[in-house]
């Protein structure tokens, strides 16, 4: 199934965020268009692999138990990052506000889902996004946590 999305900076993030959600994933494996990563949000426990990159990407989500989890966990080595998860209604979808924590304390950014490219494209982002990253591989969650923050 594919997945339609488009990421930019935060300038400036909005107020009244409230407490997130913890976010813990890493990358089993990686090449320059697919990766499989492994990531636990609250109770629950995903399998993902991504292909390509830019706006649309294919994506097969899989959940897992506790026990199939912690298996992959251990062939991540130090493929992963940890990020609290803002939700944030906009118009035209919902912002997903990941703010980075650890090493790439500092780093937050903003992605948009959608249905269509038709709608991906429509959208027009509210004034606290910045500078748009879609497709920009060096923001990819899988180069955050194999390479650190871009420069």
């Amino acid at each position: 199934m594919p997945e339609i999305e488009r990421k930019f900076l935060v300038d400036d993030l909005p107020s009244g965020l409230g407490p997130g959600v913890s976010i813990r994933q890493g990358y089993v494996a990686l090449d320059d268009a697919t990766e499989v990563r492994v990531r636990a949000k609250c109770d629950a426990f995903t399998l993902t692999i991504k292909g390509g990159h830019g706006v649309e990407r294919a994506e097969v989500e899989l959940d897992l138990t506790p026990d199939q989890f912690d298996g992959l966990w251990a062939l991540v080595g130090d493929r992963s990052l940890t990020k609290t998860r803002h939700e944030i209604p906009v118009r035209g979808g919902l912002a997903e506000v990941d703010v980075y924590e650890a090493a790439l304390t500092g780093l937050v950014v903003v992605e948009v889902e959608f249905p269509s490219i038709s709608d991906a494209d429509a959208f027009t982002p509210p004034a606290w996004f910045g500078a748009e990253l879609t497709g920009d591989v060096r923001y990819s969650n899988a180069r955050l946590a194999i390479g650190g923050a871009p420069a």
